[in-house]
């Protein structure tokens, strides 16, 4: 793509996004919830490839589907996709007590007991359902700002649009930019602060194998080096839309660093355990998992890149 086109499809792009949170939020909901349900059915209608992926991600989720059942996850799971949207889209609209009213969170003892305790605590989350909303939930219900991070996206408008959505909910955005963003939420963690990060994709060399629904794929280690690094508590967190309006959220108990073994061999372990509490999340809701990429290593090019 010549750079003319690239700039025009970079702009296209923005200029989409910023119609979306312009637009949508002053709709009223059902128009909405109907005008999202609409634009997921007819992407799914497609079967392009993001579609597909997805598709075929389920499949491993649900190995026992049959075609039919895929067909349907992989609509359930576009509409899903779609809510989120919808939801990021007027959140900033929202009220405090609606941000509060929408999301119901099982086991939230578990989060606050561990900021309480003062040593940081690290919340992990995989693509499911509404993270945004969970994220506004924390900082409007338990009053707790956190920092997260975001991958940079293109064009540098779009990534500005996303940061500052995001620090309008009460979070603090760092780029995803390697040693300099680690060492920022290791200095929160420190100082007893909480850290969110989505964490169940990592196509980097310094993503961590594990396990998952049977088959290699590779997450971040960061969550798990963070906690040894710091002493943070590593709590896994899970999400899902249940047909309501109301958001599910649940936070799982506390991942331990080992006793023994070199720091590679331990954040191998503690990774891989949160890759199961991450399978667990998903194998319950897996309409609500929002994988529409590459994610297990048999499905990557032999370069081990997506394509």
């Amino acid at each position: 793509m010549s750079g003319t086109a690239a700039g025009l499809k970079d702009r296209l792009s923005d200029g989409l996004y910023g119609l979306g949170w312009g637009a949508v939020k002053r709709l009223p909901e059902p128009a909405a919830a109907a005008l999202f349900r609409t634009l997921a059915d007819q992407v799914w209608k497609r079967r392009g490839k993001s579609v597909l992926r997805l598709e075929s991600n389920l499949a491993r989720v649900v190995p026992d589907a049959g075609p039919d059942r895929l067909a349907e996850l992989s609509r359930a799971g576009m509409r899903s996709y779609m809510r989120y949207w919808m939801e990021s889209f007027r959140l900033p609209a929202w009220s405090r007590q609606r941000i509060k009213d929408s999301v119901h969170v099982a086991d939230v003892h578990l989060l606050t007991e561990g900021l309480d305790a003062g040593k940081g605590v690290v919340l992990a989350l995989p693509h499911l359902a509404n993270w945004d909303l969970a994220g506004a939930w924390v900082t409007t219900e338990l009053k707790v700002p956190f920092t997260t991070v975001a991958e940079r996206l293109k064009p540098e408008t779009l990534y500005d649009r996303f940061v500052a959505y995001r620090e309008g909910l009460g979070m603090e955005v760092l780029p995803h930019s390697g040693g300099a963003a680690f060492g920022t939420l290791a200095r929160r963690l420190r100082a007893g602060g909480l850290v969110c990060l989505v964490a169940d994709r990592d196509l980097s060399a310094s993503g961590v194998e594990v396990s998952f629904f049977g088959s290699a794929a590779r997450m971040p280690a960061g969550p798990a080096l963070l906690a040894q690094q710091t002493g943070a508590l590593l709590l896994p967190a899970t999400l899902a839309y249940d047909g309501t309006p109301v958001m599910k959220a649940r936070v799982h108990p506390a991942i331990d660093v080992p006793a023994t073994g070199t720091r590679a061999e331990r954040t191998a372990v503690m990774t891989q355990a949160l890759a199961d509490a991450f399978a667990a999340g998903i194998a319950e809701h897996p309409e609500d998992w929002h994988m529409l990429q590459r994610l297990w290593l048999d499905d990557l090019d032999p370069r081990g890149e997506p394509s």
